[in-house]
């Protein structure tokens, strides 16, 4: 590639836009790089290096400078920008507002909102919308089990919230699948943090006898806030489910008995069921969390507080 070029491509991260680069390159240079393969086209007279043709990052950095101003990376995209669960191939999606006109490409699909784009930030350089429009955005481009995960993960990492995530569904309103995703939000406002406490919270700990129980109950213990999958103020019982993902190795077993140690000292029963046993045996689960609330009813003095 020719030097002066290859110092442009450098300092731009690897992406050459045209109208750019032929103010300080000649543009024979620029055709001719991109004739022969030096720099690959990514959007219509957007290129990257070569070198970078495979960088999935690279490839969002062109389109995001594709869209300038006027647009954001959104969808699954945005996803990935926020480093949410989400498919790190396929298309890269660009969302525009109204009054831009801009042509999608080969791996590119450009989408055009009706209302302004008053949902986008900068985040690693980036202009892309917000996460919870992410979240909606990419629930129909998704399988079910990784457009929970992204709500999920979303919201326990505090970027969003439930409520926040409602009110972008609302701004939605013709969503595919929409009303799969307003359930799911309904669990997360009920305090569902896990795909795991989804399954409980609709299979297992429903219906008559649990309609007391709080999900992801914070509670003062020792000086520190803990919170408790499923709890029952009235009986002061806490079932823990546990998952594969944080309950699968020695260490993962010895916090949850030390944990397990703290809350008893302070009067509560905590009873575990595992990912396994929830799923094979809900039933089962179901019967004998029931037996242990029916014998905490009347014994169990309340000495514990909620965490502001």
């Amino acid at each position: 590639m020719h030097r002066s070029l290859q110092q442009f491509a450098d300092a731009n991260d690897g992406v050459v836009l045209r109208r750019a680069a032929v103010r300080v390159v000649d543009r024979v240079v620029v055709d001719r790089a991109a004739g022969c393969g030096q720099i690959v086209r990514v959007c219509p007279k957007t290129f990257v290096d070569s070198a970078l043709a495979d960088d999935r990052r690279a490839l969002l950095r062109a389109v995001a400078r594709y869209g300038g101003e006027s647009g954001a990376l959104s969808h699954t995209s945005a996803l990935e920008v926020w480093r949410l669960p989400a498919p790190t191939t396929g298309p890269i999606h660009l969302t525009i507002g109204p009054g831009h006109f801009l042509r999608g490409a080969a791996g590119v699909r450009v989408h055009r909102r009706m209302a302004p784009l008053d949902d986008v930030v900068v985040r690693d350089g980036l202009r892309v919308v917000r996460v919870e429009r992410a979240v909606v955005d990419s629930w129909p481009l998704l399988e079910r089990d990784l457009g929970r995960a992204a709500a999920i993960v979303a919201v326990n990492r505090r970027m969003t919230t439930p409520d926040r995530l409602m009110a972008a569904l609302d701004r939605a309103p013709r969503i595919g699948g929409r009303r799969g995703l307003a359930r799911l939000v309904e669990l997360l406002q009920a305090g569902c943090r896990s795909q795991l406490e989804l399954w409980g919270y609709q299979r297992v700990f429903a219906g008559a006898g649990f309609e007391g129980l709080r999900w992801q109950a914070p509670v003062r213990v020792g000086g520190h806030t803990v919170y408790l999958d499923a709890f029952d103020p009235r009986t002061g019982v806490d079932f823990e489910l546990d998952g594969t993902e944080f309950h699968a190795g020695l260490a993962d077993r010895e916090r949850d008995l030390r944990r397990d140690t703290a809350l008893q000292a302070e009067g509560l029963t905590v009873v575990r069921f595992t990912h396994a046993r929830l799923r094979r045996d809900p039933d089962g689960v179901r019967r004998e969390a029931l037996a242990v609330m029916n014998a905490r009813a009347d014994g169990w003095s309340r000495r514990w507080s909620y965490a502001e």
